[in-house]
């Protein structure tokens, strides 16, 4: 490889100890140095792609690159280690041997395709290179060979494009420019139209193109073309889609890419040739059907770039029947060696069939549901490795409103039913703006011809997904499946101006702005606003709740305030409710007229009168949470914020709370001044409040014991838990516990009913987690509200780390936003902490979550490792916990 040497030579590293390492696998003729178990190393397509080679797929030969030779790559200044070169040069000789085909010789050219592959598929978010090896002598050669003239000014012209935008930085639009102005000049619609004689004047054109934005001409000599592509798919881990891709999926601890190296084989060789994507099951719906589509005359980015509208695989069944054939035992074959739904990439080169991918395919909640519970009827896998299977955090596509059918509905175009759901939203016409009006808290539908890896952080802030063109593995439908998005795709009805910023279904125009609805489970697209009715958790899903239940060992309880809350959390399994919020009970109606009245109080018996209007009211919002919950328990929390936050701070709203109490204005005024804080969060709440004014937790005290006596008279089983915030001393808590139980034995003696209680803490101050074993002596139950302790713990506003984190986050001080995922090193080393000292003190001690990392299934894997009792989470996050908490189990057990 001389020409790559010198290439290379100023790039070279000196490191004795990398030349020692193997940095290059072979596979074909039927024999890999790889498998599939070594995708740490040579990435899910390289492990892949040796793994089918092993078992007699037909796949072009190659060798992949490492993953080590890319951690070596950044770790020494963008330098390949030594080695690498020489390894890359014998495993070339050993693919022209096995091709029978010499690349860059112009008699019997090889040409090959320059992959990337991750250990975890990041489907379209790292850079390819096809047909690379051409030059200006070897596609006379190809034309000979193949006497198919068009076929190789094609293939030419492809690779100049994606070598130009891939390995150079210029912009493809450049490109698609040309060939556009090309087919407009000519009168055609697709590629394919362009005759051989077209698509040479359009390489001329390219090559300008390349030598005006490069300042040389296209590279002639295939090794130095082989050394810029390897480059440019290391370089491509960490482009800005790929980071974002990785950021946004939580992928971690990855050395890099591999890169693969493959012979390639041509779908675009005429009418006997064709490529397609595959699922051995639908990604959509999960059913067991093949499904998927191929395009005649291609290449493989064509189907996924949506460049044209592919067909159905049944239309391949009956175009080449045998190929269907051979491609439907290979399905077959495959499933079953992997036990779960793959995804399949081919090549048809004149009539013969070859596997160039297969992946773990992505899937919509909804596929993943039904795949992991029909995998285990068939005896594919067990109920364990099913509910594996399934990530939690994807639920939520399960667990949110869907449009109701009784609806009225006008629809203004069809397309292909990409990924299911619903969404209902303002069209924008370009992912940054899609990111803009998302932050600005609109709820936003991205509207392209088609989308490419760049439109990722659009796609991801809107709530669904419209493209024009592409089909069903096309990067829009693709990304959206796994994104968890609602799209359609392909939707051929609408003509889009992103100019005027508007598009056309038939005679209506929707411009940017316009509320627009779409149906992904349908693929169908309605004008304005469609409402919405609630999930159910039955069917498949239902059943891969019970199995999870099996398993589990925390408790899942909900955080809820209302009956309403209660009633959705009960129906998605919820064993109690770990929070309600008592103060959130004094906004509605006139509540907050007295609960004003009683913070305008200059008395305590001024006090105490206010409080007993509120007495009544939350009694009664006590006894429909009881009954709702009724055998389950229920924690409520005393009342938490500073009382500031419950008398307005604009002037006008001021005066009209001073009329309607009647009071002057003036007195408003001063008890906003005398409530003032520097730093409320840290200020006059929780249990200070109850040690100041003693009678407000005594009025609460007496609500939830009258409440929970009431119901026991009428046959419900009340289980209360009282909860008092922001302990950090125990003398704080023994003063306020004896209050209270005061209260309760008055209101007992007054029902002449007894009802069973616990009184317990809320652990949110790091003093109280470290001396948990002396508050333990009175607590009965610690519930941690991680909200405030993690705020605490780092000393990080919650309202205004914002400005910050995203920089640390980026810079890699912090892996994950604390306030999302419970940092389990310092925030978890003080609930270890506490949880251990409090059980010491008390061995029965009850221990649960209830901020909101309770249904962030990371953190509640935590919450099972440190042996807590339950996690409460929002109600639709608990089918969420419930199966984070099995995996916790599960994961342990394989562990």
């Amino acid at each position: 490889m001389a020409t790559m040497v010198k290439s290379r030579s100023k790039k070279r590293s000196k490191s004795s100890k990398s030349s020692k390492k193997k940095y290059v696998y072979f596979f074909g003729s039927g024999k890999a140095e790889g498998n599939a178990g070594m995708k740490q190393l040579l990435g899910g397509k390289g492990a892949n792609l040796a793994e089918m080679t092993n078992l007699g797929i037909p796949v072009p030969s190659g060798f992949t690159i490492t993953t080590e030779a890319c951690a070596f790559f950044y770790e020494q200044g963008k330098k390949w280690p030594t080695g690498l070169e020489e390894e890359i040069g014998r495993n070339l000789k050993g693919l022209e041997e096995s091709m029978g085909a010499k690349f860059g010789d112009r008699e019997n050219p090889l040409l090959v395709s320059v992959r990337s592959g991750a250990a975890v598929s990041m489907p379209g978010m790292m850079d390819t290179v096809l047909n690379l090896g051409l030059n200006s002598e070897v596609v006379q050669g190809l034309i000979i060979k193949t006497e198919n003239e068009r076929f190789a000014w094609d293939a030419y012209r492809r690779f100049i494009q994606m070598f130009g935008d891939v390995v150079m930085g210029i912009s493809h639009e450049k490109f698609e420019h040309i060939l556009h102005h090309k087919k407009e000049q000519l009168g055609v619609k697709n590629d394919v139209d362009l005759s051989a004689n077209d698509l040479k004047e359009i390489v001329r054109q390219y090559k300008k193109v390349y030598q005006e934005h490069t300042g040389e001409e296209f590279p002639q000599d295939p090794k130095t073309q082989l050394a810029k592509a390897i480059d440019a798919v290391f370089n491509s881990w960490n482009n800005a889609r790929a980071i974002k891709y990785r950021e946004l999926h939580d992928i971690r601890g990855l050395l890099g890419t591999a890169v693969n190296v493959q012979a390639m084989v041509f779908g675009n060789m005429g009418d006997t040739s064709g490529t397609g994507v595959c699922f051995t099951r639908d990604p959509s719906t999960g059913e067991n059907k093949f499904y998927g589509e191929f395009l005649v005359n291609a290449q493989g980015e064509d189907v996924v770039a949506g460049i044209r509208t592919p067909e159905p695989l049944d239309a391949l069944k009956v175009k080449w029947p045998e190929i269907y054939k051979q491609l439907a035992k290979i399905r077959e074959k495959l499933e079953r060696h992997y036990r779960d739904m793959q995804d399949i990439e081919f090549t048809i080169q004149e009539g013969k069939l070859y596997l160039l991918q297969t992946r773990n395919g992505k899937r919509t909640a909804h596929a993943a549901v039904r795949i992991a519970v029909e995998t285990v009827k068939e005896g594919l896998i067990g109920k364990q490795t099913a509910i594996l299977r399934v990530a939690p955090s994807s639920l939520d596509q399960l667990l949110h409103p869907r449009f109701d059918p009784k609806e009225k509905k006008q629809k203004i175009a069809k397309g292909l039913p990409a990924s299911p759901g619903a969404a209902t939203g303002k069209v924008v016409f370009n992912a940054d703006d899609a990111e803009t009006w998302a932050k600005n808290g609109e709820k936003v539908i991205l509207v392209r011809i088609e989308t490419s890896p760049e439109d990722i952080g659009g796609m991801h802030a809107a709530k669904g997904i419209l493209t024009s063109r592409g089909g069903m593995t096309s990067h829009a439908a693709v990304v959206a499946r796994g994104m968890g998005k609602c799209c359609v795709a392909g939707c051929e009805g609408i003509q889009i101006d992103y100019e005027r910023k508007e598009f056309r279904a038939g005679d209506v125009t929707v411009k940017e702005g316009d509320f627009i609805s779409l149906e992904g489970s349908l693929g169908e697209v309605y004008l304005g606003k469609v409402q919405t009715i609630e999930p159910e958790l039955s069917g498949d899903f239902g059943k891969l709740m019970r199995w999870a239940d099996e398993f589990r060992k925390l408790k899942v309880r909900t955080n809820g305030d209302t009956p309403k809350d209660a009633q959705t959390a009960l129906k998605f399994g919820a064993e109690g409710i770990g929070l309600c919020r008592t103060e959130h009970m004094f906004f509605e109606g006139d509540r907050i007229k007295a609960m004003r009245e009683m913070i305008l109080a200059s008395s305590t018996e001024e006090r105490k009168r206010a409080l007993a209007k509120l007495l009544p009211i939350q009694r009664k919002d006590f006894e429909e949470i009881f009954e709702a919950m009724d055998g389950n328990p229920v924690t409520v929390r005393l009342l938490d914020p500073p009382l500031h936050e419950f008398i307005p701070h604009e002037e006008g709203n001021q005066r009209e709370m001073a009329e309607v109490m009647h009071i002057p204005v003036e007195k408003v005024k001063e008890k906003v001044a005398s409530l003032h804080e520097f730093n409320p969060m840290l200020g006059h709440r929780g249990c200070r409040l109850g040690i100041t004014y003693p009678e407000i937790y005594d009025m609460q005290t007496r609500a939830i014991i009258e409440a929970a006596c009431n119901m026991k008279q009428k046959g419900i089983h009340v289980i209360p838990e009282i909860m008092i915030p922001l302990i950090g001393t125990r003398k704080e808590f023994s003063i306020l516990k004896k209050n209270m139980e005061q209260v309760i034995r008055e209101v007992f003696e007054e029902k002449k009913t007894l009802v069973p209680y616990t009184i317990g803490t809320m652990i949110e101050i790091p003093r109280a987690a470290l001396l948990a074993d002396d508050i333990a002596e009175e607590a009965q139950f610690f519930s941690f509200g991680t909200n405030d302790l993690t705020q605490m713990t780092f000393g990080y506003s919650r309202d205004d780390a914002g400005v910050f984190l995203k920089d640390y986050l980026e810079q890699g001080i912090l892996e994950k936003d604390p306030f999302q995922s419970l940092d389990t090193v310092g925030v978890g080393g003080l609930i270890k902490w506490a949880i251990e000292r409090g059980r010491k003190v008390r061995k029965d001690l009850k221990v649960g979550i209830c901020g909101e990392h309770g249904g962030d299934p990371a953190s509640v894997e935590f919450c099972h490792d440190v042996g807590m009792n339950y996690v409460s989470c929002s109600p639709y996050r608990v089918p969420v916990a419930r199966l984070a908490a099995a995996q916790a189990v599960l994961k342990k057990r394989n562990s």
